[in-house]
């Protein structure tokens, strides 16, 4: 069999019990209910921009007591992480199709215990500030989801937007915050858990550290 179209892609997952998108009645639905919809108590562990759901996969991988969430607007992207989840009988992962601005409408305030944003878009044009994922409208609507002490993670190669989040960042509370211009030979390392995608492969191996927060809102 060639290729899949993009079109039978969509259509799989339209079917996929472990992909959540517009159309869907558990798409109006879940939210307040993501411990219904997973059947059990854990954490929930939500990934912004996930791509093909690298990080969220093996996330989900080595920790199977926490369910993890991979949000993306790319449908293709969705299809393959969908199904490596299938194949590799991860029953703690899913998968959201939709704009991040729309994250409210999806979690309800307190519903999350943790939020990795790894390697998104720069967007470095001055005017289009307002599509990068950690200016201050997108904090929050990361904030009212998040559980109190819950961790916000953030990676990224590019510098600019590392430096660009933390003086964002100056007008919240926020506690326990640590960050490092170099994760690789930071203290920090540890927060790494030996997961490297795709692009961050390709960065690290043309020398470019990788910068890392994390941090709880007050």
């Amino acid at each position: 069999m060639g290729k899949k179209t993009k079109l039978q892609k969509f259509s799989e997952n339209r079917e996929s019990s472990n992909v959540l998108e517009a159309g869907k009645p558990i798409f109006d639905n879940v939210k307040g209910k993501w411990n219904e919809y997973f059947k059990n108590e854990n954490d929930i562990v939500v990934e912004l921009a996930c791509g093909w759901g690298e990080y969220t996969l093996a996330l989900a991988e080595r920790f199977p007591n926490k369910n993890y969430v991979g949000v993306d607007l790319k449908g293709e992207r969705i299809w393959k992480a969908s199904r490596t989840a299938t194949q590799r009988n991860l029953s703690n992962v899913a998968f959201l199709r939709m704009y991040i601005n729309g994250i409210n409408e999806l979690f309800k305030e307190e519903e999350v215990a943790e939020i990795w944003l790894t390697f998104p878009d720069p967007r470095p044009k001055d005017r289009d500030e307002k599509h990068r994922l950690t200016n201050t409208y997108f904090f929050n609507k990361y904030r009212q989801i998040l559980k109190r002490d819950g961790w916000f993670k953030f990676k990224t190669d590019n510098t600019a937007l590392f430096d660009y989040t933390l003086r964002t960042l100056s007008e919240f509370k926020i506690k326990d915050h640590v960050f490092t211009h170099d994760l690789y030979n930071s203290e920090l390392l540890g927060d790494h858990f030996d997961i490297k995608t795709k692009y961050e492969k390709i960065w690290t191996e043309k020398g470019e550290a990788i910068k890392y927060m994390k941090f709880r809102f007050e």
